[in-house]
């Protein structure tokens, strides 16, 4: 991961991606959600006085619908898109009201010049930016937008920078990130919103469980990092069981536009 941000190579991205084919019930109890403020900031231009209101989103990898859920409370029709039908079969539970289409960034099989925004919320890192700006292009109406967004452990607080490098969260964003686009598409304003979660010592052995390194690992490595995260929880830091602690979170969004 450099300065512009996760780079995987196709092969190796499909394969951690196919780790989320299952395990939907899961990932939801155990992945945070997202801030308002941060999905309120995405759908306000407020130095672009002329532009539409956003009315009608696809949330494209939408997953269990972690940010689908916030999108429906700001007032949007969305429709959910991701590859996995078993996350999809959980958002349908959740928001039995949202259609739901099995597809990708690249294919999102929508209609042409059919949503206002497109909103990728932890999930840009497993597409191709190339192709997915190609069909954002096609199925985004005049002034449209689309959101690119991650929540990552905030580690510039010490035991959760010690806790995301022994889980592996490979997702935590360097200083001067910036999402790569594909043409057509230039990245117009960014936010960071700080919050936390409420999560007991073995909520995080469950957060752990739920990422990518932990489900595409072996046996060994899974042993590993589960007796290191035990030591690091129970005896170093002194946690008791049950104990409820606030995990550190960043919500870092960017708003991309078509180029002039």
């Amino acid at each position: 991961m450099g300065a512009s941000g996760p780079r995987l190579e196709g092969l190796r991205r499909r394969q951690l991606a196919d780790s989320y084919q299952a395990g939907g019930e899961h990932y939801d109890r155990i992945r945070p959600g997202y801030p308002a403020e941060a999905v309120h900031w995405l759908l306000t231009r407020p130095g672009v006085p002329d532009a539409p209101a956003v009315r009608d989103a696809a949330d494209v990898g939408a997953g269990t619908g972690k940010y689908t859920r916030e999108l429906r409370a700001a007032g949007l029709n969305v429709c959910a898109v991701d590859p996995s039908r078993d996350m999809l079969d959980q958002l349908s539970r959740l928001l039995p009201d949202v259609p739901v289409r099995i597809g990708t960034a690249e294919n999102t099989g929508l209609p042409p010049s059919s949503v206002d925004a497109v909103t990728v919320a932890q999930a840009w890192h497993w597409c191709d930016p190339v192709a997915a700006c190609r069909e954002f292009d096609r199925i985004l109406r005049p002034h449209g937008v689309v959101g690119l967004v991650w929540n990552q452990l905030d580690v510039s607080v010490p035991w959760v920078h010690r806790y995301s490098r022994i889980i592996h969260a490979g997702d935590v964003l360097r200083s001067g990130f910036r999402p790569e686009l594909g043409p057509g598409f230039r990245l117009d304003e960014s936010s960071t919103v700080a919050w936390a979660q409420p999560m007991t010592p073995e909520d995080l052995f469950e957060l752990a469980r739920s990422r990518a390194f932990y489900l595409s690992a072996g046996p060994a490595a899974r042993e590993k990092l589960q007796a290191n995260l035990s030591w690091y929880l129970y005896e170093h830091l002194g946690h008791a069981p049950g104990e409820v602690l606030d995990l550190p979170y960043l919500t870092l969004s960017w708003r991309a536009v078509r180029a002039a």
